[in-house]
């Protein structure tokens, strides 16, 4: 270390930077970290329960390039821990990583995952999720069992989804028939799966989007709770966020990008049932940073 001035208290704000950066480094790596489990978790889960894939590629690649990059950037900026200065130095060998962190790392990705891959069944399966109506766009509700076991349609008998036209075997989106969503064609009952999941899929979509912005949040601060560290601390974690549902809100409502994503417009309803998926991420890491505070993960 070397000085440039003869103010020994330059020691402790230059010890206090260096905290700073690190910290803000490790903030960059967990939430990229646990972010991309939680898209690995809702391919695993979606394949491991035998459900149709909730995202296509160009969605997910969406995700990673697009609405992750500005707060991810934005972390960077965090301010110091209100503790930063009270904790012990760390050891010469201590990695980036411990137990204690891949455990967080680990929670909040199978979070993510299990989310949205929830929304996705619950549209198909529900007609109301805590009170929040989802019957207004018309589509049929099936059982779990049915949705597990898609692929094998053509073998049920009488298998039928509504509402029906008179005669023929297409279904209902958003008051409209499906071919106002697919070129024309008309769909037959198990194609209500494989492509009649365009509104499952952009709620899916809707809600990795929102929980990863919801865990930037959490990335303020590894132990600090966002009770003592408000999101206000860092403007530019709030403009990136900004900028994030923008650009999702711009292929959701702008008809020729929500075509290229294969999504559609969500109803105030819809993302009402986004917001109750994705919320509780923050209370799960403030919960994880209790048990980290109290016994000094």
């Amino acid at each position: 270390m070397v000085l440039a001035d003869d103010n020994f208290a330059t020691i402790v704000a230059a010890v206090a930077e260096g905290r700073s950066i690190y910290n803000n480094m490790k903030a960059f790596i967990r939430y990229m970290i646990s972010s991309n489990i939680g898209e690995v978790a809702s391919i695993f889960f979606t394949a491991a329960l035998g459900m149709p894939e909730g995202m296509v590629p160009v969605q997910l690649l969406w995700v990673n390039l697009v609405t992750d990059g500005p707060p991810a950037t934005a972390l960077g900026f965090n301010p110091p821990d209100l503790d930063i200065m009270k904790k012990p130095p760390r050891r010469a060998d201590d990695g980036l990583i411990n137990g204690w962190v891949f455990f967080r790392y680990m929670v909040i990705g199978i979070y993510v995952g299990v989310a949205t891959v929830g929304v996705f069944a619950v549209w198909f399966t529900q007609d109301s999720f805590l009170g929040i109506d989802l019957s207004e766009d018309g589509h049929q509700t099936v059982t779990f069992g049915q949705l597990r076991s898609w692929d094998q349609c053509a073998n049920w008998e009488g298998f039928k989804v509504g509402p029906f036209t008179a005669g023929a075997d297409t279904f209902y989106f958003d008051g409209k028939t499906a071919n106002t969503y697919f070129d024309g064609k008309t769909l037959g009952a198990c194609d209500y799966f494989a492509k009649g999941k365009v509104k499952a899929s952009t709620l899916s979509l809707s809600v990795l989007v929102a929980i990863e912005m919801f865990n930037a949040l959490n990335a303020l601060s590894e132990d600090n709770s966002l009770v003592q560290m408000p999101p206000w601390v860092n403007p530019y974690l709030l403009w990136a966020m900004a900028v994030s549902f923008g650009l999702h809100f711009l292929i959701l409502y702008v008809p020729t990008l929500a075509n290229i994503f294969s999504i559609v417009p969500l109803s105030f309803n819809e993302w009402a049932l986004v917001i109750a998926f994705s919320a509780p991420v923050m209370l799960l890491d403030e919960l994880l940073k209790l048990v980290g505070r109290t016994f000094h993960m």
